[in-house]
């Protein structure tokens, strides 16, 4: 990853785990907690992709883990976010962006899904019951309303931050450097072919021979000139 990537995806996950901790939590609504890490999570793998998606989803669960409301085994969350990341990070198109909101909307709602079930299951290999008792299918049913009113507010806004980290000044002097040497050798080599095409294109347009076909015809012409009066000369003492 990048510079840009790390500063931006530090950045805006410890703001969303802020804003998560210190206003949502406190919102006291039924059911699950709107996970804003989560979105930012998603915002961040799809526009960088599965393997910064899930390392950026592993240091953020992370950090949820360490953060002092967690009740929860360290490491827990941090696998959930790490998993989603990289599952949403493969939804990224070849062209690196995606050309409706549909796509991004059905990545939020199978994310809000598949976290809230793969924390459960976790949390039940290592005893932690609370799922049982609020209710896994209304757990399911509230993550998914309050992630999917929330997403269009965040996940836009994080993904428009994440694609001017793409483009690297950098890189594209770097690129442009390589691209400009091998122009100029392009441009020397073309330049050297060209004199050698200019004469070929020159001798087959007006159909006259190169100067050393030129300079070896008037050497011909002035040895048979020679060689023919060399024989008049022969034939007029042999007359006389």
């Amino acid at each position: 990853m990048r510079i840009k990537r790390i500063l931006l995806s530090a950045a805006l996950v410890v703001v969303a785990l802020l804003v998560q901790v210190g206003v949502l939590a406190r919102l006291q609504l039924p059911g699950a907690t709107p996970d804003l890490l989560l979105l930012v999570v998603l915002g961040l793998a799809l526009v960088y992709g599965h393997v910064s998606g899930a390392l950026v989803g592993f240091g953020a669960g992370l950090l949820a883990d360490l953060a002092p409301p967690s009740d929860h085994a360290i490491g827990r969350y941090a696998l959930v976010l790490c998993v989603i990341g990289y599952a949403a990070g493969l939804t990224k198109p070849d062209t690196g962006q995606h050309r409706s909101a549909t796509m991004p909307l059905a990545v939020v709602v199978a994310a809000a899904l598949g976290s809230t079930l793969l924390y459960a299951g976790v949390g039940s290999l290592v005893g932690d019951s609370a799922a049982r008792h609020v209710g896994l299918g209304w757990l399911l049913f509230t993550a998914t309303l309050y992630d999917l009113l929330l997403a269009p507010f965040a996940v836009p806004l994080v993904m428009a931050l994440a694609r001017r980290t793409e483009h690297d000044p950098l890189a594209a002097d770097a690129a442009g450097g390589q691209g400009g040497s091998a122009k100029g050798r392009k441009s020397v080599h073309g330049w050297i072919g060209s004199g050698t095409g200019l004469k070929a294109s020159r001798s087959m347009r007006t159909g006259l021979p190169s100067k050393p076909a030129r300079i070896g015809g008037q050497r011909a012409g002035l040895l048979g000139r020679s060689a023919r009066s060399k024989a008049g000369r022969l034939k007029g003492v042999k007359r006389l």
